[in-house]
């Protein structure tokens, strides 16, 4: 695999503003960073139910993710089904 060097990379972004546009890319970074919260809270959601669903067959061992889960309300955020509706009303993730 070839390496990417200063140039090669000032070549792409060059490409890039071409293709989008200067207007264009901020709407594309901020989709970007949405998509990347939305499936990193989406892997700590998977986590947390794989650490409950082992926490049920095995209730003698407590979850490991299970003290974070607690103290982070972020976590609590992602795992409310109420509270996930509520993450597209937010005014920060509404389109512009």
């Amino acid at each position: 695999m070839p390496n990417l060097g200063w140039p090669e990379i000032l070549i792409i972004l060059l490409v890039v503003l071409l293709l989008f546009g200067a207007n264009k890319l901020p709407d594309l970074a901020r989709s970007m960073g949405r998509s990347a919260r939305i499936f990193k809270s989406e892997v700590k959601e998977m986590r947390n139910d794989d650490a409950a669903e082992a926490s049920v067959e095995n209730p003698q061992q407590p979850a490991q993710n299970e003290q974070h889960a607690i103290e982070s309300p972020a976590a609590q955020e992602t795992r409310s089904a109420a509270q996930e509706a509520d993450f597209w009303d937010r005014p920060e993730n509404q389109p512009r």
